[in-house]
């Protein structure tokens, strides 16, 4: 859906990814080109990103999937 959604705007000549947290499960193939941090999980832990202008404090909390 991402990709269909960049398409409306017309066909670029290079799309970079850049992500948060890469956890490092790959569905698709696909790999960031710029990582803010590399932490490898198992499938059943999930990462949750905590920014100081919404939450009031920057952390990335590892935990269990609910």
């Amino acid at each position: 859906a991402a990709m269909e959604a960049l398409l409306d705007f017309g066909r670029a000549k290079r799309i970079q990814l850049a992500v948060l947290v890469d956890r490092g499960h790959r569905e698709l193939p696909i790999r960031p080109d710029y990582v803010g941090k590399n932490i490898p999980t198992a499938h059943g832990e999930r990462v949750q990103v905590r920014i100081t202008e919404i939450d009031g404090e920057d952390a990335v909390l590892l935990g269990r999937e609910r």
